[in-house]
């Protein structure tokens, strides 16, 4: 049984993000995206920003800092996430279908329940992440870091494993349904 931390109410007081960050992503994702555009240099500073919850789809967070960000259930679809820092993130039943998290941290990340159909992960750091029954139909997790990385109930039909290390990953009832899983390496995995 998990305990996981209880929602709070989206873009609530009492957060360590950047408050002019926060303040301009709560303008709306078009708004941020225009900033992030013209402030290319400025690394966005999101950690443990509430955002449980937020619509922000196709939101530009590249290289952003949300370690320990409440994204639950967040629609992040087609979201920009290459380099991000998801550390201790909280993405329980978030949707990242189509969003582009290559190169992320989401050591370890919860993504329990989590939509990444489709989801871009070359080379994401995902050791000791909590992807319990989370859905990654056709999901791109070439050279991506899997190791203790608990995948219990997890769909991955489809999935580009290819030279992922699943080592001591826990696939406990996973679906593998035509996944490629060459050269990938489940030494001591579930």
């Amino acid at each position: 049984m998990y305990n996981w931390p209880s929602p709070t109410p989206f873009w609530s007081k009492g957060t360590l993000a950047n408050p002019e960050h926060l303040a301009k992503l709560k303008e709306g994702v078009e708004s941020w995206n225009r900033w992030r555009n013209q402030n290319p240099k400025i690394g966005a500073d999101l950690t443990k920003a509430n955002l449980s919850g937020g619509f922000l789809e196709r939101v530009d967070l590249r290289n952003a800092d949300l370690r320990e960000a409440n994204l639950r259930e967040a629609r992040l679809s087609v979201a920009e996430l290459q380099g991000a820092n998801l550390r201790e993130a909280i993405l329980i039943g978030a949707d990242l279908t189509n969003a582009n998290l290559n190169g992320a941290s989401l050591s370890p990340a919860y993504l329990f329940k989590a939509r990444l159909h489709w989801a871009k992960l070359v080379g994401a750091d995902l050791s000791e992440a909590d992807l319990t029954e989370a859905s990654l139909i056709k999901a791109n997790l070439r050279t991506a870091v899997l190791t203790r990385a608990h995948l219990n109930r997890a769909l991955l039909l489809n999935a580009d494993l290819s030279a992922a290390d699943l080592c001591e990953a826990d696939l406990t009832g996973a679906d593998l349904g035509e996944a490629n899983l060459v050269g990938a390496n489940l030494k001591g995995a579930d």
